[in-house]
């Protein structure tokens, strides 16, 4: 199998005349608690980023080296959150797109042209391309999901000290059997999604920080 040439997309659109083409992806949509955070990246055509790829695909440890590359080389990089609360109000898909558009919002310089990962557009005026599995197509994209992932993963680690009766340093809000058994226990906190199945029980209450 041919490798895939991660820059190819970001090629096709400096020959099309664009300057500032920016990679944008999102994490957290799955899990049942804390944010869902996404990130917007601009690269120069000359960076080095050694076995950048989906976030996903990558160790911690690797992602966290690959989160210091990116922004040691980007030109620019933003990161849009949206909290449990606006999630529960406008549902997650809304909420992913709205996060990609904030950081969009708060790239400088800003971008000309936009590659988003999945098949939706965003809220902004700039031209745009969705792209199916972008993360594994686009560099930009695959950094994107990089910064998104990094910056979610130590929010939750953060939020571990408020609420550590529900281990979301380990599984950063996803539904594992741990996670769901301690909403059992406890009910829910401030940041659980209560829109989503799983977390709320007969006898939720939010709890307050542990400080």
């Amino acid at each position: 199998m041919m490798p895939v040439d991660l820059w190819a997309l970001e090629k096709m659109a400096w020959e099309n005349g664009h300057a500032r083409i920016a990679g944008i992806d999102e994490a957290g949509r799955g899990p049942l608690a804390g944010p869902v955070v996404s990130a917007s990246v601009i690269l120069p055509p000359d960076a080095s980023i050694p076995d950048i790829n989906d976030s996903k695909q990558l160790s911690p440890a690797k992602r966290g080296t690959l989160y210091q590359l990116i922004y040691a080389q980007a030109i620019s990089i933003g990161v849009g959150i949206v909290d449990a609360a606006e999630i529960d109000r406008i549902n997650i898909l809304q909420a992913s797109l709205l996060s990609m558009s904030m950081a969009t919002d708060n790239l400088r310089p800003p971008p000309d042209w936009l590659l988003i990962d999945g098949l939706f557009r965003i809220p902004s005026h700039l031209p745009q391309q969705p792209v199916p599995k972008g993360d594994t197509l686009s560099i930009s994209i695959a950094a994107a999901s990089i910064v998104a992932k990094v910056t979610r993963d130590r929010m939750m680690e953060r939020y571990d000290l408020d609420y550590p009766e529900y281990g979301f340093s380990r599984h950063k809000g996803y539904p594992t059997r741990a996670h769901r058994e301690a909403i059992r226990k406890h009910g829910c906190c401030p940041i659980h999604r209560r829109s989503f199945k799983g977390v709320e029980t007969p006898d939720t209450s939010p709890l307050s920080p542990n400080r």
